[in-house]
């Protein structure tokens, strides 16, 4: 059963676990559940997505249950007009905040401007040693995109050496496997965490919330972090 953070007659939102597609792809054929699916059966309505998440992030999606309000949502998503939150946990001390201007490139090649706001909620030293450290460091971050690149959190968390802990395909490998080794720890540590828009048909300035999920929540506290 999919956790319901918002639903009136026109928009339904979720807190999407990590490992579940939004709806079917050729680029993983193993998936069997899609979130499309399983909330039109648990609400025994069409229901389409507004935007989108990786499978391994977790946090708020947002479908409508009719086209206007869908293209209402996919408008304001495209012209910037939500406002959009994330946790992450990422390799090292990250500067308390910064602004990450770097433009990334479309699988065609294009070159798309990208920009990224972040600042650090807290750090945590931990006595387990990485490489030639004798300790291992982590910060948890908000980050705010004001564009909606594909994976452009994790390119850019990449890009100033502070990785998202679990991003297979542009994090640290060597800091994957420890979690998987050490911790039995597969998920990707990023969470949309709020989501704030103006409803297409009320007007009405909606601000969502989106609870931890509990694998975020169980390396929060090896951490002895707080949120």
């Amino acid at each position: 059963m999919l956790e319901i953070i918002y639903q009136d007659e026109y928009l339904i939102a979720i807190n999407k676990p990590h490992g579940l597609l939004v709806h079917q792809s050729s680029i993983a054929r193993d998936a069997t559940e899609f979130a499309l699916q399983m909330l039109r059966d648990q609400v025994g309505k069409h229901v389409s997505p507004v935007h989108r998440l990786d499978r391994k992030t977790s946090g708020i999606l947002l479908f409508a249950f009719d086209k206007p309000s869908e293209i209402a949502m996919h408008q304001q998503f495209m012209n910037g007009e939500t406002d959009k939150k994330y946790l992450a946990i990422l390799r090292g001390f990250a500067p308390d905040e910064m602004d990450i201007d770097y433009p990334l490139a479309k699988e065609n090649g294009t070159i798309q401007d990208a920009f990224t706001s972040f600042r650090t909620l807290q750090r945590a030293e931990i006595e387990v040693p990485f490489g030639k450290h004798p300790t291992s460091r982590y910060s948890l971050v908000e980050a705010t995109p004001k564009t909606g690149r594909m994976h452009q959190l994790r390119k850019h968390f990449s890009h100033i050496l502070h990785p998202i802990i679990g991003d297979r395909t542009h994090g640290c490998n060597k800091q994957n496997k420890l979690f998987l080794e050490k911790w039995n720890m597969t998920t990707m540590l990023l969470h949309a965490s709020q989501l704030s828009f103006t409803h297409p048909v009320t007007t009405e300035k909606l601000h969502l919330k989106a609870g931890l999920h509990d694998e975020f929540k169980r390396v929060m506290e090896l951490m002895s972090m707080k949120y």
